[in-house]
C-alpha cells in the first residue's frame, strides 16, 4: 500500500542532495567548458546553482521512483571554441563527476562527523536536528556516488563516452559518439535490473571507502 507520509519522508531527505549534486554537476560542466573558451552555457544562463535552471522533469522523476538514479538538463557545449575540441570534451565531461565524487567526500565528512560526537552529551534538541542531518549526509554520499558513476558510463550520450572517445582517434572518436542507442540501453539496463547491480557494488566499495 502507498504510504503518503513514508514518500514526503524520504523526498525531502532526497531533496538537497539530489538538488546539489546535479546542480554543482552540470554547473562544473558548463564551467570548465567556459575557462576552455566556450561562452554558451554561460550565455544560457547555465553558470549557476540555482538548480531551477538545470532540472529535467524526467530525470527528476526518475529519482523518485529509483531513490539513486537522476539526471539534470544537459549543459550546452560547443567544442568549436575549444584549441583542442577532443581534448576540451574530455575535460568538460569529467568535471561534472568529479563534483559529484567531491561532493560524495564532503558529505562523508559531515556524516564521520556526526559519528565521531558523543550523543549522551547533547540536547533532545540537537538530537533531533542530528539525526535528519545524519540521513541528509548519507543520502548526499549515496546519490553523488550514484551519479558520478551513472554517468562515467562509456555509453554515449553519458559522459563516460566522451572522456572514452578523448582517447581515440578522431574518426574512431566520431562514430563512436555518434551511437544513438546508448540511453535506451541505460533504460533496458534499469528496467532489467542489471544497471543497479553493476553500480550498487562501486557505490557500496567508495562509500565504506569514504566513512572508513
Amino acid at each position: 500500500m502507498f504510504d503518503i507520509a513514508s514518500t514526503i519522508k524520504d523526498l525531502s531527505i532526497l531533496a538537497l542532495p539530489f538538488l546539489l549534486a546535479i546542480t554543482c554537476h552540470e554547473a562544473a560542466h558548463g564551467y570548465v567548458a567556459w575557462l576552455l573558451g566556450d561562452p554558451t552555457a554561460k550565455n544560457a544562463g547555465r553558470l549557476t546553482l540555482n538548480p531551477l535552471r538545470h532540472l529535467d522533469p524526467l530525470g527528476t522523476l526518475a529519482l523518485v521512483l529509483t531513490r539513486m538514479i537522476g539526471w539534470a538538463k544537459p549543459v550546452p557545449v560547443n567544442p568549436s571554441y575549444f584549441k583542442n575540441p577532443q581534448r576540451g570534451m574530455m575535460l568538460v565531461s569529467l568535471a561534472g563527476p568529479a563534483a559529484n565524487m567531491i561532493l560524495a567526500i564532503m558529505f562523508a565528512m559531515v556524516l564521520k562527523g556526526i559519528f565521531a560526537m558523543d550523543l549522551r552529551d547533547l540536547s533532545p534538541v540537537m538530537l533531533k536536528v542530528l539525526q535528519p542531518t545524519a540521513l541528509i549526509a548519507k543520502t548526499g554520499v549515496i546519490i553523488n556516488l550514484a551519479l558520478c558513476f551513472f554517468n562515467l558510463l562509456p555509453l554515449p550520450p553519458l559522459d563516460g563516452s566522451k572522456i572514452v572517445a578523448g582517447f581515440l582517434p578522431r574518426q574512431a572518436a566520431y562514430k563512436y559518439l555518434s551511437f544513438r542507442y546508448g540511453f535506451i540501453i541505460v533504460i533496458l539496463l534499469a528496467a532489467l535490473g542489471l544497471l543497479s547491480k553493476f553500480i550498487s557494488p562501486i557505490i557500496i566499495f567508495f562509500y565504506n571507502l569514504l566513512l572508513s
